[in-house]
């Protein structure tokens, strides 16, 4: 079995402790690698690493910065079907999703935020003024297990063109694929303590990390509640913060659109990644009399798309949960939501096989005062609600305290109208596709800055006016 060490200032090196941490795969339960378990020493190197080297790369070019990017997205290209059969491995992605939803997703932009800052403006004059652009130094980067490569990548990526150097915690149930990260990052040069990276548990290492007097900007990907608790770890110090957190989507169908269409985007996003994305469109809104036209719908779309199996085989669609922790979240939700009178149309159960596997579920009669409706369940749940008209549809969909992603099929004038409403980061019309330039994050309590771009570059730097 292989172990993994951490990567600071430019070595890897072992964690302090001695100590291990297993990583299970969530399809057979049985462990397949140990990485450091890091404790508080060990992310006062990585930052001191990180705070030392801060100086010479802030003082890079741009186009010295994009050189090294360009070389970490060459290597990730390199191995791409190796990082996609790992994030198969330790967090249960199909493995046609982690190739296309995770890897090629990293890549995609990636390469984008590299076009964005070629034509970036690091200076600008507001009247005699000279506006300049800036790092702010020592960037702690928590990441989440959902997509192990990307939400490092979204980090990362804005964080190092812009000057800035990074300390790195990956999710301790996928870290595997950070590491594999690292590796690419170290064959691609950085200047040793630009990039850092300390594997252990959040509770250690990611808070105390947050917590580092040296850490200038926290940047996280995770739950509302850990998001809330790094606004206290902040503000003694007022470090800037940038957060995307839980999200609760509405899909809204209105009545003239493509009703198999509307279907279908929904239930994709609690299918794919097994429904463990922030931005899933978990709550389905269709106009009372289309109810029975929905479930067709759906029932047509579990038999037609949804291929229960081993996370490496082409034609899975559903693979397992990443933890016991996590189905057992599932498998309470789904109580709950019987218990608040919501029907079940299919699904509600465990499958009894080795991993962590949960049928794709789907609830009607929902109401939207319902804790299914409003709370993230985080997994392959779907609940349907109806309206009676526009304005109620458009309550119903803004009545959360989320507001990360959406969507409104129907026809094209209407749908727009109602897009402008719904109070969201990000709204899919009809078959809009996503562009990897696009600003990335939420309303309300969904987050704080947004990712992608050179929107994702704004939020790693701070403003200096120099009057002349």
């Amino acid at each position: 079995m292989k172990s993994h060490q951490n990567y600071i200032k430019g070595q890897w090196v072992s964690a302090q402790s001695g100590l291990l941490m297993d990583v299970i795969n969530p399809a057979s339960e049985k462990v397949i690698a140990q990485v450091a378990k890091s404790h508080h020493n060990d992310v006062d190197a990585a930052v001191e690493a990180a705070q030392k080297a801060f100086p010479a790369w802030k003082a890079l070019t741009v186009e010295e910065r994009i050189g090294y990017l360009e070389r970490i997205y060459q290597g990730i290209e390199a191995r791409k079907e190796e990082l996609a059969q790992v994030i198969a491995a330790e967090l249960g992605a199909p493995i046609s999703f982690s190739r296309s939803g995770q890897v090629g997703l990293a890549l995609r932009e990636l390469k984008a935020s590299l076009e964005e800052v070629a034509d970036f403006e690091f200076e600008e004059m507001a009247d005699q003024a000279k506006v300049v652009k800036e790092p702010y130094g020592v960037v702690a980067c928590i990441t989440p297990w959902n997509y192990p490569l990307n939400q490092i990548q979204r980090k990362i990526t804005p964080a190092l063109l812009t000057g800035n150097t990074v300390v790195v915690k990956p999710a301790s149930n996928t870290p595997l694929t950070a590491l594999i990260y690292a590796e690419i990052i170290d064959q691609a040069g950085l200047p040793a303590g630009v990039f850092n990276l300390v594997t252990g548990s959040g509770s250690e290492v990611g808070d105390y990390l947050a917590d580092h007097p040296d850490v200038d900007l926290i940047s996280f990907t995770g739950s509302t509640e850990v998001g809330k608790n790094l606004y206290s770890k902040a503000a003694p110090q007022v470090k800037q913060l940038v957060l995307e957190l839980g999200g609760k989507s509405a899909m809204v169908y209105l009545k003239g659109g493509d009703l198999t269409f509307a279907v279908k985007k929904a239930m994709d996003t609690v299918i794919y990644n097994q429904g463990q994305t922030c931005s899933a469109m978990t709550r389905l809104l269709v106009p009372e009399e289309c109810l029975e036209e929905t479930k067709e719908a759906i029932l047509n779309y579990y038999q037609e798309q949804v291929v229960v199996g081993d996370p490496l085989a082409e034609d899975t669609t559903l693979g397992p949960l990443v933890s016991a922790d996590q189905l057992k979240r599932v498998q309470d939700y789904i109580e709950i939501g019987q218990e608040e009178g919501a029907e079940i149309l299919i699904g509600g159960h465990p499958l009894e096989r080795p991993g962590y596997y949960f049928e794709s579920t789907v609830f009607v009669a929902v109401d939207n005062a319902m804790r299914i409706a409003q709370e993230e369940i985080f997994g392959p749940v779907l609940c349907v609600l109806t309206y009676q008209d526009l304005a109620q549809a458009i309550a119903i969909a803004n009545d959360s305290i989320y507001g990360l992603s959406g969507g409104v099929v129907g026809p094209a004038d209407q749908a727009l109208e109602v897009a402008y409403q719904l109070q969201t980061g990000n709204i899919f019309v009809n078959d809009g596709p996503r562009s990897p330039k696009a600003p990335f994050g939420g309303y309300k309590q969904s987050g704080l800055g947004r990712e992608n771009g050179k929107y994702g570059l704004e939020d790693y730097l701070q403003l200096k006016a120099i009057f002349l």
